[in-house]
């Protein structure tokens, strides 16, 4: 057992209790131990017990990348101020005026990665279960002798879930190939449509126009693309997981968006407009929120007809 095995211990003992409950729930049901679907729909309802538990954590997330994007215009005046100074002084005193911008805003650059470095060691965590299985090693807890037969005996369309790319090219197990091909393009187009919905729809017109929003265009065209490495190292089970968490994502991230959208952005028009036809936006709030768009600093919170009007006396 190497070391991140090691570190990995806890983590992987809930996988394999995750995997077995929703296996054994899935084979009480009626259907095959050793089928393919049997198996997909275990490691589906694995994604759905880490999403569901990690909501939060994604939506301070999404807040927070939010606030970041906001952010941009404020940090560009920043780096203008200290343009051209390499000097310690200079260097201390924008790092200080940085910082306070983000404790200001109640965000740091790392807040939004916190998703994806929880996931991570899960997703590892799944990877080890798998490769034990697919050499015959039973688990260190539930995936049993049994388990791991199972598992081994899985296909999908003729597709054995334990297979790689790799393995699948050089022993001629084209569907395999087919198979990871079409879920690594599916990866990357909607890890890109997942993104493309933040940078379209969730950032202000003035955000829009900064330096930081254009450098976040650019990656939005080179990230998707690292699922390419997924696609080819790891076992076509172990992408399903990914894919459909990718497919949690996109969806997790319409909903904020709809509901939670940020002010100013075409997001924030629409959603005003929805509550505006339904009678749910007085022009007061509507004021007070345009006002609060078009100023920063002016952290003002919508007013409801009665607190406006009480105000106004």
């Amino acid at each position: 057992m190497d070391f991140f095995e090691t570190i990995l211990w806890p983590l992987r003992w809930l996988v394999e209790v995750v995997l077995a409950v929703w296996h054994q729930l899935f084979t009480w049901i009626g259907m095959d131990a050793a089928s393919g679907v049997t198996w997909v729909l275990s490691i589906i309802g694995l994604v759905l017990v880490v999403r569901s538990a990690l909501i939060p954590v994604t939506v301070r997330q999404i807040r927070s990348q939010r606030r970041m994007m906001d952010l941009a215009p404020q940090m560009k005046k920043v780096q203008d101020k200290y343009k051209g100074k390499k000097d310690q002084f200079s260097r201390e005193a924008m790092s200080r005026e940085t910082m306070a911008l983000y404790k200001k805003h109640g965000t740091n650059p790392f807040a939004s990665c916190l998703p994806i470095l929880i996931q991570m060691p899960i997703f590892f965590s799944l990877f080890y279960v798998l490769r034990h299985a697919a050499e015959n090693k039973p688990g260190i807890g539930f995936m049993d002798e049994s388990l791991t037969n199972s598992f081994n005996q899985a296909e999908i369309f003729g597709a054995p879930l334990k297979m790689t790319f790799t393995q699948g090219w050089e022993s001629g197990q084209w569907v395999v190939v087919a198979m990871l091909g079409i879920i690594m393009v599916l990866m990357i187009a909607s890890q890109f449509f997942t993104q493309l919905q933040i940078m379209s729809k969730n950032v202000s017109d003035e955000t829009k126009n900064s330096s930081m929003y254009r450098q976040q265009r650019i990656l939005l065209y080179i990230i998707p693309f690292a699922f390419l490495f997924s696609g080819v190292a790891f076992p076509l089970a172990l992408n399903i997981y990914w894919f459909t968490s990718n497919l949690w994502t996109m969806g997790q991230q319409f909903i904020v968006i709809r509901n939670m959208p940020t002010p100013g952005s075409e997001a924030w028009r629409a959603r005003q407009a929805r509550l505006k036809a339904k009678g749910k936006l007085t022009e007061e709030e509507l004021a007070v929120e345009e006002k609060r768009t078009t100023d920063p600093g002016q952290r003002q919170q919508p007013m409801s007809a009665k607190r406006a009007k009480k105000k106004g006396k």
